[in-house]
């Protein structure tokens, strides 16, 4: 055998042996975190901590109002924490505007998102809240932390309880991973004519949101929000605000249909 056959066969046997280490730590390194997530549970307050973390952020319907402009606006969502209750719960402040005017919310609410009582089968618990001052709240999110009211005064500000939409886990195959709603007759609403209100939400890969919200008379007739089906609210980056078209503004013209599909603020 000569020289270079002999290095070449050397390499190759050093080689093998390099790959077949790799390939047998890779394996190791695979199996033990496989196991790690086999034998790691997850926990309710994993549930409640995710489920805050979608929500958090901002997002549009532009994509939905894009496509069928007569039944949705372009809406502007946004999330941020805003305190911590002292037993975990988290305290989110919540508004929505037209994209046009992200300085003036037509909506502020607080969520407080927290895991179900063990004896319900669900697995988060949302619930909404009035705030005290309003004004003293908007556009909250968009200040410097050291702008925005503190935390302990946060918790001082949650006022009456709106609605609880009860989360459950999607099931295997489905696009969402969080989904739920209000009890069958929902909570008691008195806007527009309404009796009772009904709320839906959908946690959706991506951070994206569908909300369906609305109001209903003794009759059991909408009376308020969205018929078609519920908001869809996606994140969207910066550079497309320049592709959004005139025609989903909100003329002046356009007051009495808004509404007509929200709440504005009571």
């Amino acid at each position: 055998m000569g020289r270079g056959e002999s290095e070449t066969g050397g390499e190759g046997g050093g080689w093998s042996r390099a790959r077949g280490l790799v390939v047998k730590t890779i394996v190791l390194i695979g199996g033990a975190l496989l196991l790690k997530r086999l034998t790691k549970s997850t926990t309710r307050w994993d549930h409640a901590r995710l489920v805050a973390q979608s929500l958090s952020g901002e997002k549009f319907s532009m994509e939905q109002a894009s496509r069928d402009p007569d039944h949705y606006f372009n809406l502007r969502m946004l999330n941020c924490p805003a305190a911590e209750m002292v037993d975990g719960s988290r305290v989110l402040y919540f508004e929505q505007a037209f994209w046009r005017t992200p300085q003036k919310p037509f909506r502020q609410r607080f969520y407080m998102v927290k895991p179900c009582p063990k004896e319900m089968k669900c697995d988060v618990e949302l619930s909404s809240y009035v705030i005290r001052d309003v004004e003293e709240y908007k556009n909250f999110c968009d200040r410097p932390k050291d702008q925005r009211p503190l935390p302990e005064e946060v918790i001082g500000d949650i006022a009456e309880h709106l609605t609880t939409i009860y989360l459950k886990r999607c099931e295997r195959g489905k696009r969402c991973l969080y989904e739920g709603s209000t009890p069958p007759n929902g909570f008691p609403n008195s806007w527009n004519g309404a009796t009772y209100c009904t709320s839906e939400i959908a946690v959706l890969k991506n951070n994206e949101i569908h909300l369906w919200d609305r109001g209903y008379d003794d009759d059991g007739n909408q009376v308020w929000g969205a018929k078609e089906g519920p908001y869809e609210f996606k994140p969207a980056p910066a550079s497309s605000f320049n592709d959004m078209l005139s025609p989903l503004n909100l003329p002046q013209s356009l007051d009495r249909r808004i509404e007509g599909s929200f709440v504005l603020q009571e």
